[in-house]
């Protein structure tokens, strides 16, 4: 007699016991790692889960508490947790509390957003809450919209695919040396032209370097800019390239995956100036948005600009059902099969409202000028620059150093001590490899710097001052 099946998450009662379980197993895994990422490095985490994990699949199976005391106790014991206050190298940002409680609920009824039938209420809020933001983006568009994505990449591979669309298959997009990766991804996949990328020597675009480049080339082009760099945090000049973009009759793309959430904040917003003269935008709110990935955007000014994207498949799509009047989800995604995100963050909107994310960025904002007063009031440390959103960049100078700038990747003090790129790097992984502190890393100005991304806006001034106290403690070994 075959035994009965496991209860299905539908079930709350055994859903609660098993949460139960989980969060207990949450806790102790944190107990055990107690510091932002586990001590040892890569093989001692690798040795601990191989122990934990046993056979990956077992003839017989241990039990549902068993295996999720087991599994998710060595997860947590082994994680880099972006909650802790001295983890700090991505943007990889430690979700709210009831953000993460909206994903258990969409988990647990496991709508699927390719079709009416499979998400019925989860489509309306798809719709309503990606309509609201698009019109935080292009307040004065007419018809505005945005797709839910998985994030930056997927965002700007479809702006890419929309231009494509619009331009045909010779456009031509032109980004700075500072822009994502996935640009030229996003050209390798879809089959276009390699990006012209412009050099940004001081970090962000020049329109002059960007008007330089679309002279030099024929045909359809597509301007991408960022707000918000991967490494720095820098915002190209956005009103000044649109400016050029106008003149240029060029469309004009925005990679605001990072920055794109400062729109919350009425204290920083205007670094977005020019935001929604762009065509179409990158927005993630899984980072300064607090949302557990994913949970990206891409907005576009004009809804129309979407029909592109239309797919008919009979047994979810049906003429006569669209008719009929069930909506037809397939042109909202590449993806078939894919999870009602949104609710998360729908529910995140609903308890905290525009002035209650505004006040989260600006936390994080504050906490990166802090850091960066930590920095400038250190002797032998020296900061790149003030931080434009919550990212730092700093390095040491040399024991007891007052600064100054060598060559070839090295700084010399007046102690006469040198700190090579190498030294940097070191400390990094020395950090690391102890679980005392996750910092990232980031090239600027022919030298290497040690990054701390911001994002977390309960780390206090203790927590910034303990940072600071760790990387000059382990320069100075």
């Amino acid at each position: 007699m075959r035994a009965e099946p496991p209860p299905l998450a539908a079930d709350p009662t055994t859903l609660s016991r098993l949460l139960g379980t989980t969060l207990d197993a949450l806790r102790e895994g944190a107990r055990i790692r107690g510091g932002p990422l586990p001590a040892g490095g890569p093989e001692a985490v690798a040795r601990r889960v191989r122990e934990a994990l046993g056979e990956p699949l077992p003839e017989t199976g241990h039990g549902a508490h068993e295996a999720l005391r087991t599994l998710v106790r060595v997860l947590a014991e082994g994680a880099a947790d972006p909650a802790h206050p001295l983890c700090a190298a991505h943007l990889h940002t430690p979700p709210l509390a009831l953000a993460a409680a909206a994903d258990l609920a969409a988990s647990a009824l496991n709508p699927s957003m390719d079709s009416w039938d499979q998400a019925p209420a989860a489509s309306v809020i798809e719709d309503l809450v990606t309509a609201a933001l698009a019109a935080e983006v292009f307040p004065d568009a007419t018809r505005p919209d945005a797709l839910v994505t998985t994030g930056g990449t997927e965002s700007n591979q479809l702006a890419l695919l929309l231009a494509r669309e619009r331009q045909g298959p010779t456009v031509r997009t032109v980004v700075g040396a500072n822009a994502h990766h996935s640009f030229q991804r996003a050209a390798w996949l879809l089959g276009l032209p390699e990006p012209v990328v412009v050099p940004t020597p001081r970090g962000t675009l020049d329109p002059a370097a960007v008007h330089e480049a679309l002279t030099a080339l024929t045909g359809p082009t597509l301007v991408a800019v960022t707000a918000g760099t991967t490494d720095e945090g820098l915002i190209d000049p956005i009103p000044a390239l649109a400016d050029l973009c106008e003149e240029r009759r060029t469309d004009l793309h925005v990679d605001a995956a990072y920055g794109g959430p400062v729109l919350f904040s009425r204290t920083h917003r205007s670094l977005l100036d020019g935001l929604a003269r762009a065509r179409t935008v990158t927005v993630d709110l899984h980072k300064l948005g607090w949302q557990p990935a994913a949970a990206g955007l891409l907005a576009v000014r004009d809804a129309a600009d979407l029909a592109v994207l239309g797919h008919t498949a009979a047994y979810l799509n049906a003429d006569d059902d669209t008719e009929a009047g069930l909506p037809d989800l397939l042109g909202r995604s590449l993806r078939t099969t894919r999870r009602p995100d949104v609710l998360k963050t729908a529910v995140t909107l609903r308890a905290l409202g525009r002035t209650g994310l505004g006040d989260l960025v600006d936390a994080c904002m504050d906490r990166a000028q802090e850091l960066a007063d930590l920095v400038e009031k250190a002797p032998g440390l020296d900061l790149r620059a003030r931080p434009t959103l919550t990212t730092v960049l700093f390095r040491p100078n040399g024991t007891g150093g007052t600064g100054g700038t060598g060559t070839g990747g090295t700084d010399e003090t007046g102690t006469g001590e040198t700190v090579t790129d190498d030294t940097v790097a070191a400390i990094r992984r020395t950090l690391l490899a102890e679980g005392r502190a996750v910092l990232g890393r980031a090239e600027a100005d022919g030298r290497l710097w040690l990054k701390a991304t911001l994002l977390n806006p309960h780390a206090t001034p203790g927590d910034l001052a303990q940072l600071i106290t760790l990387v000059e403690g382990s320069a100075h070994r």
